[in-house]
């Protein structure tokens, strides 16, 4: 792609970047055959080519955004699946999180907006206020067809129960069970902790029964993801700052084998710490140690190597792989051998490429488009014919498990049962 920003301009190292990654596109629209927003739309716009050339137009004239290029921009779920697609390797991930950053500087959005995205990054980030936040969902519940639209979308994702808060999400040491082969620490997550807590509770089993030490560490907290994809950098930033000092203390001389995480979305924000701290060398180092030491919980089991106890039931596994495990993280063949050695039989549905809908806050801000393609994604699991779906998302565990008749579960609660651990609590109560 032709580019003509000005010397002055190209002056600018985050203008410079983003004009080399711009002239990596060639125009060739592989990417829009794989965009959910394109195949849902058919608006060239809602494609990454056409978001390359409105976020292209808004650099080089140097201009605020403008309510057409912030519509089109808000509508992409960062899936990343046009990344995995495109053959001339464009950085579509670090263009479209710039153009949110300039987007949020430049742009007033209606009051509305403002308020629900002040919110959202005020409450989900906090267990302790996410989950009153929730008691009071249910409170106005009844009332919900005199809010608007996104209030609305909001009440209908509320779960329909919340589980106590977990001991295992307090600061503390889970020793390993037998010989210690591993150090590693926990990423517990902030939603999660309130929505899907037994995901921890079976993360951390499966580890120490599997010869690692797990550490939750004090003053870790959100990942930032959530606040990096609504563009508010500097709030990101300072997340990633205080988790990086928080894991560098407790490692000590001996360090962390890895940071485990069993969120895809939360894993890759980590994995990408390194660029979140361009141009403050020193961190962006200390930054890169982290990133280079995180593994999903796929990736470590793996390498752990499972011995499965025979526990679990010879059950069919629909497998969904969230965008961020597949396209974020290149994560594939893990969790679904994973499971089949395990004594799963794994089937992965029709368009397994396309998101559920979920993408962090994304069926929050933009509910219309995330409902119709949750409702797409859950007729091809369900036309698998398995018995319970299963993924390394909590997001979309949450989007999907309304859309279906059959339990979703996270791909760490289905490993632990299997090498002996209890059975999930949703297919017990089945």
């Amino acid at each position: 792609m032709q580019t003509f920003f000005t010397p002055a301009q190209m002056s600018d190292p985050r203008l410079h970047e983003m004009n080399r990654i711009l002239r990596t596109c060639v125009h060739c629209g592989f990417c829009i055959s794989t965009c959910p927003t394109y195949v849902l739309l058919g608006d060239e716009l809602d494609s990454p080519r056409g978001r390359i050339y409105l976020i292209k137009d808004m650099l080089e004239h140097d201009k605020p955004a403008t309510k057409k290029t912030v519509k089109h921009i808000d509508r992409c779920l960062s899936c990343l699946s046009c990344m995995t697609t495109c053959p001339s390797g464009v950085d579509y991930m670090h263009l479209i999180d710039d153009a949110r950053v300039r987007i949020e500087k430049t742009y007033k959005r209606p009051l509305s907006d403002r308020l629900l995205r002040t919110f959202v990054a005020a409450v989900l980030p906090r267990p302790g206020l996410f989950r009153w936040s929730l008691i009071g969902a249910w409170m106005m519940r009844p009332f919900r067809l005199l809010f608007p639209s996104h209030m609305k979308a909001m009440l209908r994702l509320t779960p329909r129960r919340l589980a106590a808060p977990s001991p295992v999400d307090r600061p503390q040491v889970f020793p390993a069970i037998g010989k210690g082969v591993k150090r590693v620490a926990l990423l517990n997550g902030c939603a999660q902790q309130v929505l899907g807590p037994d995901i921890n509770e079976a993360t951390i089993r499966l580890l120490t029964r599997h010869g690692c030490e797990v550490a939750v560490v004090a003053g870790v907290g959100c990942c930032g993801a959530l606040e990096h994809h609504m563009g508010r950098e500097d709030a990101a930033r300072a997340r990633a700052r205080a988790n990086i000092m928080a894991w560098e203390k407790a490692a000590g001389a001996d360090g962390f084998d890895a940071i485990v995480v069993n969120a895809s979305g939360c894993g890759t924000m980590l994995k990408d710490y390194e660029a979140l701290f361009r141009g403050d060398y020193i961190f962006a180092a200390r930054a890169a140690r982290i990133a280079g030491r995180t593994r999903d919980i796929a990736e470590i089991a793996a390498d752990l190597g499972l011995a499965p106890a025979g526990h679990a039931e010879s059950l069919t596994v629909a497998y969904h792989s969230a965008c961020s495990m597949q396209h974020g993280q290149k994560i594939t063949s893990q969790p679904v051998r994973l499971l089949e050695q395990a004594g799963f039989t794994v089937r992965e549905p029709a368009e397994a490429h396309l998101c559920c809908g979920s993408a962090g806050t994304y069926n929050l801000l933009q509910p219309d488009i995330a409902f119709r393609l949750r409702d797409r994604k859950a007729g091809h699991l369900a036309q698998t014919n398995a018995d319970i779906v299963a993924t390394g998302n909590i997001g979309c565990m949450m989007q999907l498990e309304r859309a279906l008749d059959i339990p979703v579960v996270h791909t760490a609660e289905l490993l632990d049962w299997a090498t002996g651990g209890p059975k999930p609590r949703k297919l017990a109560e089945r």
